[in-house]
């Protein structure tokens, strides 16, 4: 090896080695990786709980509907008498049956099919459906302070039929059971004639 040769060598070696664009933490492939890996994680956690918020088991949206007509019919039981509309006293006597009965039917479902408790419900359930009840409770006891009661009632009476209607139309879409399907179909429908009345209702009628 000549001189210019072991010189050039030399040279080489201590040229300075050039650094990516990425260094550090951000150049490492374990990096890049690890961020992938999250931004699937939270994709699926999201999505999981969009259908799962979305779509619910029909056990729950079941218990759901019972704790809901159950807390209905108790409010019923105390702001009815309160009524002074003798039409909207009766339309609320005439819900007060229907529920009675969807509650006795879906209970008994309910009982055979879970061994359905309302205690082992699970307790986000029972706090939304123990939220509202309260809520409403309070709402009608505004109205009956206020002397706005049947009007109030009417609306909100409206409004609950609604809600049960739609948890029932949602278990008549996704049961294969054809027993709960016929409870369903004679509550949804009983509910639905009765909706219209509640509705429509004018206390200048």
């Amino acid at each position: 090896m000549d001189r210019q040769e072991y010189l050039n060598q030399i040279s080489m070696k201590n040229q300075p080695v050039k650094k990516s664009k990425l260094s550090g933490i951000f150049g490492s492939k374990f990096f890049w990786v690890g961020v992938i890996g999250v931004a699937v994680f939270v994709f699926i956690m999201i999505l999981g709980g969009i259908l799962g918020g979305a779509r619910g088991s029909d056990k729950d949206r079941l218990f759901a509907l019972i704790l809901h007509i159950d807390n209905t019919s108790e409010i019923i039981s105390e702001y009815q008498p309160n009524i002074k509309s003798s039409d909207l006293r009766s339309y609320s006597a005439s819900l007060s049956g229907i529920l009675s009965n969807t509650n006795k039917d879906l209970t008994e479902y309910a009982t055979a099919k879970y061994n359905f408790k309302a205690k082992d419900v699970k307790q986000n359930i029972i706090e939304e459906e123990t939220t509202a009840k309260d809520a409403l409770k309070d709402e009608f006891f505004e109205a009956k302070i206020n002397g706005v009661l049947d009007r109030i009632y009417a609306h909100k009476m409206a409004y609950e039929i609604s809600l049960m209607a739609n948890t029932e139309a949602q278990l008549l879409k996704s049961t294969s059971n054809d027993t709960l399907k016929e409870m369903l179909t004679t509550s949804y429908n009983s509910l639905d004639n009765l909706y219209d009345k509640f509705n429509d209702f004018s206390e200048t009628k």
